[in-house]
């Protein structure tokens, strides 16, 4: 049968998507109205995605709630969560689902047309008839519910959406970015918080959550996606027949309205919480932002995004110029937001002081004038498009898969238009439309109408405020406190009934009757055979230079890897600085502006990195080194290389004024990763206490590279000419021939150019002598906490087992999925409201724990403590183990792109693991046994006797449990 045949549907649009060589379908089911829209193709990472026009009235998170706990059962599927039974045994190469301002959406992709068939069926089923209106439990373990477990104890509030709040809430430029959207947007959808206000979650009552589910998830408010190679019209009468079919169509107003034009500037003063370390001078964003046009016009789409990088986001750009030199922030930049019915452009200074705001303002319209008089630089925006219409070519988006990503994009217009879902993703004539325009006026013009004219426009202060986060906390408890008061004898104890009710709940395992309701796999699904290395290794001009042969559609992938074994000691605190510097000041033929135009007119980038590699079976043999890294057309190959060469050899490192920008920028960047991203912080510092090559990493960008970047800039006068000096020496110590590596992933074609263009590169590299060292760090363990203005914590147990003759088997493999998907997730998700949990087991015996937005601390170490006991004592019947061993190929067997297919490769040559190895690997994964699951409690306890510990969360919470840190830190210096 033909999708023309398919009778339950109207086709509304048919025909030929060119740019991504596929067939487009936009359909319209009869009875319901359901919207649906198909891209076929020859690709098998197959697509689907069911989606909801969802608009918030309020900040109580409804949206978000529902998205957590409509997966949480359903009729079909009863099971408590059959989301992470999935998750378990089923093949997906995504699994997920996300809520946004005016939407809510449940993607899931597969290979294997079984599984995808299957996970296709688990959530329709889930979205229609979920078990939410069978259970409140669900509502009050995702959502929100007050604890409270005997008569003299405290009651607080709990929720695993209320917790990630808390934790979204703690990241400033988190609240940055949602005061800009409700600010311009104070009437409509985009002035309420669809995620949910931790203030304001409490206030959303079951029957208001239920009710929401029952307006918005109705096939007539739908949207559906299909993509890849299947029989679509196979999908169409399933969708029709089982789900579709059941339901008459409904008036559902879920239309996302615009906002009035403003008629006058409005100003917005906000604040947002810093620790009482931190100071509050040159601590506060001003962000400028304007409301323009909506995200149906295909070419403002993508011309707001080159309008960034032109006006802020290059290296050099004027309003980035202009605010810098004026000393008005230490961080500029602008951002685009696109993916919404009204699209908005804001420019962001980051570490300024309110009283600046009238002249921040007032800077970036003398400059908008300027440009609008004088014209935009036509290189800047040659290079802006084409660094976007590279990425768009390219469609590499790592381990996303390329039709979920189209899916996603299709929303920015398809949720306004019914008529409109493949306008953005057929981009060729929208970049041919702009290149065309460059010398036309039309981006001047733009800026006259967008920024200059334009009175839909806001000025936002957000200032920090010492202590916000214990006041607010001192405030709930005071309401907490009050509401316990207003108990009589029986509401109290009913809530504590209420409370071991749902504990009782959450350890209630489900029958073996329920599982087997949720369709799975068998190993009969699953490939034996191990992805091939591509891996060539041979001399070119005495250098190492290992090849994968790989189809790249005409792009090079190449990295020049620099091995740092021989650079001394007292350099690496400066690596991090370095790379910075290196590709954003001034050379001999370019400035540091120009220089960013080039790159991204000639390539898809150019990026300086500095990467570990460790022998998979010595943790102690190990290289550092720093990578030189870049896409690019085979044609522009020697260009590119000649960029590189600029960039590297002939900088021009003495200009203060442009050290400090860089290290104020890098500073600004630093913070906000070390808050933003605080599992990452508390894993890195855990293993540094053990690891020599996660402690470089940390002397290189971590905690120790943030105190020496403090120091150098509290004393910049003193410090810069020794900077500028190590910038000077690194660049003769790194770039040398013997320390040079090659790294290519290309077809012969490519590898033909790169043999005829790199010689040339190589006989410039430098060859002056110059001291050499070992560098071998000395480890200490400092079991830290750093307290920051969070309202979580990021809790951190690590070690290496192999240390205590523990040996890695495929089986922790599968030991990983048991804690992550079980143990862990009951434990500090489920149960302790925490957003995240996560671990790993390496080949070379590194391990760790990790919690993510967990309102606990050492309850979570606790749980961390028993995993051993635990997975000594696991009992699970064959079936059981087979699910695990299915979700363990899923995360083994990732679809690869061109460039993370030779990533994969070069990660195995460089960690000395042969493909026999991986084969090895996967079928002690395939053959995993009850008692091999049991014997990962070795490994366990293994790297937990190294008692490796680190947490980074709440100040209050931290000086609560001092007593088992060894030191207590600010995570930010004031």
């Amino acid at each position: 049968m033909k999708v023309e045949e398919c009778k339950a549907y109207e086709v509304v649009d048919a025909r030929r998507l060119e740019d991504l060589n596929s067939f487009g379908y936009l359909l319209r089911h009869k009875k319901t109205g359901a919207r649906v829209a198909l891209i076929s193709n020859d690709d098998e990472n197959k697509v689907f995605n069911i989606a909801f026009r969802t608009p918030p009235e309020n900040s109580t998170g409804v949206a978000h709630i529902i998205e957590h706990t409509v997966l949480c059962g359903s009729k079909k599927y009863p099971a408590k969560d059959p989301f992470m039974e999935l998750e378990k045994s089923s093949l997906n190469t995504f699994l997920n689902a996300m809520t946004y301002p005016d939407k809510t959406m449940y993607p899931v992709a597969s290979c294997n047309d079984k599984d995808f068939q299957n996970l296709m069926d688990v959530y329709l089923d889930a979205v229609f008839h979920p078990n939410i209106y069978n259970e409140k439990k669900i509502f009050m373990q995702e959502g929100w519910h007050y604890e409270c477990n005997a008569p003299e104890e405290e009651i607080t509030i709990n929720g695993v959406v209320y917790n990630e709040m808390k934790g979204a809430f703690s990241s400033a430029d988190d609240v940055l970015y949602r005061e800009i959207m409700n600010s311009l947007y104070p009437n409509v959808t985009y002035g309420k918080e669809s995620g949910g206000d931790p203030l304001v979650i409490p206030e959303l009552s079951y029957e208001e959550y239920l009710d929401f589910h029952r307006k918005y998830y109705h096939p007539s408010n739908s949207y559906i996606y299909l993509y890849g190679n299947m029989d679509m019209a196979e999908k169409l009468v399933y969708l029709d027949e089982n789900y579709l079919s059941q339901y008459e169509k409904q008036e559902i107003d879920s239309e996302i309205p615009l906002e009035k034009s403003f008629s006058e500037c409005r100003y917005v003063n906000k604040t947002y919480s810093i620790s009482e370390g931190e100071s509050e001078k040159d601590n506060t964003y001003l962000a400028y932002n304007f409301s323009i046009g909506t995200s149906l016009d295909r070419n403002l789409y993508v011309a707001l995004q080159v309008l960034d990088y032109v006006l802020c986001s290059a290296q050099g750009a004027p309003i980035k110029e202009a605010l810098i030199h004026k000393g008005i922030g230490t961080e500029v930049f602008g951002y685009c937001e696109n993916g919404i019915r009204q699209p908005y452009f804001s420019f962001i200074a980051k570490n300024a002081n309110e009283e600046q705001k009238q002249e921040f303002i007032e800077t970036i319209e003398d400059c908008l004038r300027d440009l609008v008089e004088n014209g935009l630089d036509e290189k800047a925006l040659l290079a802006g498009i084409n660094n976007f219409e590279f990425r768009y070519r390219e469609a590499d988006f790592g381990n996303y898969p390329k039709g979920l990503m189209y899916g996603l994009q299709m929303f920015d217009s398809w949720l306004y238009d019914d008529n409109a879902p493949f306008i953005h993703i057929e981009a060729n004539d929208t970049y041919a439309f702009l290149k065309e325009n460059v010398k036309t006026g039309y981006f001047e013009n733009l800026v006259r109408t967008g920024f200059i004219e334009n009175l839909h426009r806001c000025l936002l202060v957000l200032s920090p405020e010492k202590g916000k986060v214990a006041k607010e906390e001192e405030a709930l408890s005071k309401k907490l406190q009050s509401y316990k008061e207003s108990l009589s004898e029986k509401e109290l104890l009913d809530l504590i009934e209420e409370t071991k009710a749902l504990r009782e709940y959450q350890e209630e395992e489900d029958s073996e009757e329920i599982l087997a309701l949720i369709p799975t796999l068998s190993l009969e699904d699953i490939k034996k055979e191990a992805e091939p290395l591509s891996n060539d290794l041979f001399d070119l001009c005495g250098q190492r230079f290992l090849h994968h042969n790989v189809f790249t559609n005409g792009i090079a992938y190449l990295r020049m890897i620099f091995d740092l074994s021989q650079l001394p000691e007292k350099y690496f605190p400066y690596l991090g600085i370095f790379r910075s510097m290196i590709g954003s000041v001034n050379t001999e033929k370019h400035t540091y502006a120009e220089l960013d135009y080039e790159e991204h007119i000639i390539s898809g980038g150019i990026a300086f990195s500095y990467s570990s590699y460790t022998n998979a079976k010595d943790s102690k043999d190990y290289m550092v080194a720093m990578e030189v890294r870049t896409k690019t057309l085979f044609s522009n190959l020697q260009v590119t290389l000649d960029l590189i060469h600029e960039m590297i050899f002939t900088s021009c490192f003495e200009d203060k004024d442009r050290l400090h920008e860089i290290l104020e920028e890098l500073r600004s960047k630093i913070e906000g990763d070390l808050i933003g991203n605080g599992h990452v912080t508390a894993v890195n510092r855990a293993e540094s206490y053990y690891s020599e090559p996660a402690k470089i990493g940390e002397i290189i960008s971590g905690v120790p590279a943030y105190h020496q970047l403090v120091t150098i800039l509290e004393n910049f006068e003193q410090k810069a000419p020794e900077v500028i000096q190590m910038m000077k020496e690194l660049v003769q110590h790194i770039f040398r021939k013997e320390n040079l590596m090659v790294d290519l992933t290309a077809n012969e074609e490519g590898l033909a150019e790169v043999r005829k263009q790199l010689p040339a590169f190589i006989d410039r590299l430098a060859v002056e002598p110059v001291e050499k060292g070992k560098f071998v760090p000395t480890l200490e363990k400092e079991n830290e906490a750093f307290a920051c203005a969070s309202q979580v914590q990021y809790v951190c147990r690590a070690g290496n087992f192999a240390n205590h003759g523990v040996s890695y088997h495929g089986s922790l493999r599968v030991a990983k999925s048991i804690l992550s998907r079980d143990y862990l997730w009951n434990n500090v998700r489920v149960k302790n409201g925490a957003y995240g949990c996560m671990c790993a087991f390496r080949r070379n015996g590194d391990c760790y724990f990790v919690s993510y937005r967990d309102p606990k601390l050492m309850e979570t170490v606790a749980i961390f403590e028993e995993a051993a006991d635990y997975m000594e004592h696991f009992e699970a019947t064959r079936e059981e183990v087979t699910k695990y061993i299915i979700g363990t190929i899923s995360d083994m067997d990732i679809p690869l792109t061109p460039s993370t297919r030779g990533a994969r490769s070069l990660n195995a040559y460089m960690s000395k693991v042969s493909f026999e190895e991986i084969q090895k690997e996967r079928d002690e994964v395939l053959a995993t046994t009850v008692a091999d699951i049991r014997e990962s409690a070795k490994a366990i306890r293994a790297f937990m006797s190294d008692d490796c510990f680190s947490v980074v969360g709440n100040e209050n919470k931290i000086k609560a449990e001092k007593e088992h840190f060894h030191v207590v830190k600010q995570l930010i210096l004031g």
